[in-house]
């Protein structure tokens, strides 16, 4: 039988990152978190937290502080079903993964529907969120993977727009003759991180290859867009962002009706759970209403 005080320390370890944190939010010491953990990893006789700075959790610490989640958003909801049950502590907390662009542009209202739950969110590129799934890190996931994760269910959501664009002085300085692969190739680029695909996802689109090129690296929605309005670079910027900027000359689409359409999916898991399904029709109706069909 799992001991859950136990296994609640864990949890609180791995998603705050270190005992410390884990101690403030269970309003017990230090000391008490880490024995509590070291009593769990020697009954089951495994490691299950990486200590560092963050602490993280292994393969098997991961898979527990999934159970504890499921388990916990299972009773919640048979406290809400049962008034009689006592619950003081704070409202359930779920942990979904999710690219920056979509929590800029629309995920954020999304969760303005649910209100019943506490959010922790974790960013990741579209191409990488459902690694999380796998892992057994979060409940929910935008992807732009379509195939499910074991255990999971995906359902699309739409497209999320992006136009290449760039300040009028830049595209003066580095596109004055014929706008070409030769001249991207010298066009500073805006990325995000390494996972960013989306600049070279486009010269494919319009060029039929990659072009490589020298890179800003910007890891920020709002950096992406204001390093283009101060002319450092050009970049694939949501539609929805820079829609006023383009209406009001402030940047410039450097190529006209190219837009890039990224099809995102949410898979969620399986998990009989009444808040998971309430998050998922709020997921389903903000993404129909704010993103492109395909």
């Amino acid at each position: 039988m799992l001991d859950y005080a136990l296994l609640a320390a864990l949890a609180a370890v791995v998603r705050t990152g270190s005992f410390e944190r884990a101690a403030q939010q269970l309003h017990v010491t230090p000391s008490a978190v880490s024995q509590r953990v070291k009593l769990l990893e020697e009954r089951l006789g495994t490691i299950l937290v990486v200590r560092g700075t963050p602490c993280a959790g292994t393969p098997a610490g991961l898979r527990l502080c999934q159970h504890v989640e499921q388990v916990t958003l299972l009773e919640s909801e048979l406290r809400r079903d049962f008034p009689g049950f006592q619950h003081t502590g704070p409202p359930v907390t779920v942990r979904i993964a999710v690219n920056a662009d979509s929590l800029a542009t629309w995920f954020v209202a999304a969760m303005a529907e649910t209100r019943d739950c506490l959010f922790d969110l974790v960013l990741d590129d579209q191409e990488h969120s459902a690694d999380w799934l796998r892992r057994g890190e979060v409940l929910a996931a935008v992807t732009a993977s379509a195939k499910p994760v074991q255990g999971c269910d995906s359902t699309p959501l739409g497209a999320l727009r992006y136009i290449a664009t760039a300040s009028p002085a830049f595209v003066s300085r580095h596109f004055s003759g014929e706008l070409d692969a030769e001249s991207f190739a010298h066009a500073p680029r805006l990325t995000f991180n390494s996972k960013d695909r989306l600049q070279t996802l486009w010269t494919r689109q319009v060029f039929g290859t990659e072009i490589p090129s020298p890179s800003h690296w910007l890891p920020s929605s709002q950096a992406f867009i204001d390093a283009a309005l101060a002319g450092l670079g050009w970049g694939m910027n949501p539609e929805t962002l820079v829609a006023e900027h383009v209406r009001d000359g402030r940047l410039v689409e450097l190529v006209p009706d190219q837009p890039l359409d990224v099809p995102l999916f949410w898979q969620r898991s399986r998990i009989a759970s009444s808040t998971l399904a309430d998050i998922t029709r709020a997921v389903l109706t903000t993404a129909r209403a704010m993103l492109h069909r395909p």
